[in-house]
């Protein structure tokens, strides 16, 4: 069937396949909460036989951002919250209406898939995640779990049936919100053990269990079912998400599709020093053994030590910097810091955190505090995109006539884990000025269906292969 498809865009043109592209409610979202005027720009598209019904996938995530523990236009929600049961519930409704056949596994990753002819073959998955951390936007993550499910019904409307089996996943909990742990579900689908083990011991904020937590959201784990989340490795063919770029590279070049051919991995750090602390008037500056400035210090150190890689992919943040007791008038006694640095090199970033620890090292000597901690959370490995999936979204952005740009990841995507058990990509499309993670966060109708567009065709070839 795809050889007839490929014939029909040829000789229809490349298209966005955008209904309604001045449709007012899109431009009174796009005005009041992106923050700058609607266009009618790129009226009287080309028509295209894997035609994206637009309205209904901006109505369903409008429908999805109505589950939030936050007004709009910000989204909340976390995971095993109430609103994170609804829209497991919506997601589920949706996959149930296009007639996939629908299972979730112990901690609620959700898979619906579309048998193929020969289902015994490792299938093509994609998806992404609907969780939301706090007052975020109602984009990231949400346009590769409902555009995925608008890429299936876009083949099924064009009347291709596929070999492989086609899935798409919502996974739990891509966001660390509330338990700290990143990429929760693909991490555990990935086969972490050492996952399994903290999430018999991990609470939240409130003390809550993770395992008590999934028990409110319906889900009764045992935690030795925990292994039952653990994929084969050749559980899939392919893997292939599509995603927000969140950032601003696309939007300023104007180019409509981004490839990803590497994902970034961050190296989490907890660091902390103590001291002795005392009033900040009777204690003289000489007999000082301020935490505080050594924390100052490292955090320099850290921007420091990134900039000497020479490398534009390598990042460090110090997110989190705190100080006990936290009085104007006292003279702190313990730092608390929690570093990420990231990049596409494995080697590259580890070197960065060798020197930002010796550099921990020297300063407690210097200022004579203690380094009472230096811990590294975790230190995932960066991932590679697969040379065939690559070259399966370039066929189909040039089948497309959609320029495209070959780009990394720098932020993390449960695509970095499902990397560990099948061939996998990442198709980008441009957001507004970059933004996510926040109410402003923004895709445009035509930009999301390129992206669908790409994604069914992508999934359509290595179906058939």
């Amino acid at each position: 069937m795809l050889p007839c498809l490929l014939s029909l865009l040829l000789l229809a043109g490349a298209a966005a396949g955008v209904q309604g592209h001045d449709d007012a409610a899109a431009r009174r979202t796009m005005e009041e909460f992106a923050g700058f005027p609607a266009s009618n720009d790129g009226e009287g598209g080309r028509a295209s036989p894997l035609r994206v019904d637009s309205d209904s996938l901006q109505r369903q995530i409008d429908e999805l951002a109505s589950f939030s523990d936050s007004p709009a236009p910000s989204v909340t929600r976390v995971l095993y919250s109430d609103r994170d049961v609804q829209a497991r519930r919506y997601i589920k409704g949706i996959m149930k209406q296009l007639g996939l056949s629908v299972r979730e596994d112990a901690v609620g990753n959700i898979f619906g898939r579309w048998v193929g002819s020969e289902a015994e073959l490792g299938a093509v998955a994609t998806g992404s995640h609907v969780d939301a951390i706090p007052f975020s936007g109602k984009y990231d993550g949400v346009v590769g779990v409902l555009g995925a499910l608008e890429a299936i019904s876009v083949l099924q409307r064009s009347g291709f049936q596929p070999k492989r089996s086609l899935e798409v996943i919502m996974f739990t909990s891509e966001e660390p919100t509330r338990f700290g742990i990143s990429c929760l579900g693909s991490r555990l689908m990935a086969g972490s053990k050492e996952l399994v083990q903290s999430l018999k011991r991990t609470v939240d904020n409130h003390n809550v269990s993770f395992v008590d937590a999934a028990d409110s959201a319906g889900y009764k784990i045992h935690p030795d079912d925990l292994h039952n989340v653990f994929l084969n490795q050749d559980a899939y063919f392919a893997f292939i998400e599509l995603h927000i770029e969140q950032g601003p590279i696309l939007e300023k070049e104007g180019i409509p599709i981004g490839i990803v051919t590497a994902i970034a991995a961050p190296a989490s750090i907890k660091v902390e020093f103590e001291g002795n602390g005392g009033h900040a008037g009777a204690v003289l500056m000489p007999a000082r053994n301020d935490v505080g400035l050594a924390a100052a210090e490292l955090a320099l150190a850290v921007e420091k030590h990134v900039l000497e890689s020479g490398s534009i992919d390598t990042v460090g943040t110090v997110g989190i910097l705190q100080l006990h007791p936290g009085a104007i008038n006292s003279i702190p006694s313990k730092s608390h810091l929690e570093i990420d640095v990231r990049d596409v090199d494995e080697k590259r970033r580890n070197d960065v955190i060798e020197k930002v620890h010796k550099s921990a090292i020297d300063i407690s000597k210097i200022r004579g505090v203690e380094l009472s901690e230096f811990k590294i959370i975790n230190q995932d490995p960066p991932a590679l995109s697969d040379k065939s999936v690559i070259n399966a979204m370039e066929f189909a952005a040039k089948q497309l006539s959609l320029e495209y740009k070959l780009m990394i990841s720098r932020a993390y995507h449960d695509s970095l884990f499902m990397a560990r058990i099948s061939p996998m990509g990442m198709i980008f499309i441009p957001c507004y000025k970059g933004y996510s993670h926040k109410p402003e966060e923004y895709a445009s109708p035509e930009d999301m269906a390129n992206g669908v567009q790409m994604l069914a065709l992508t999934m359509a070839k290595l179906s058939l292969e």
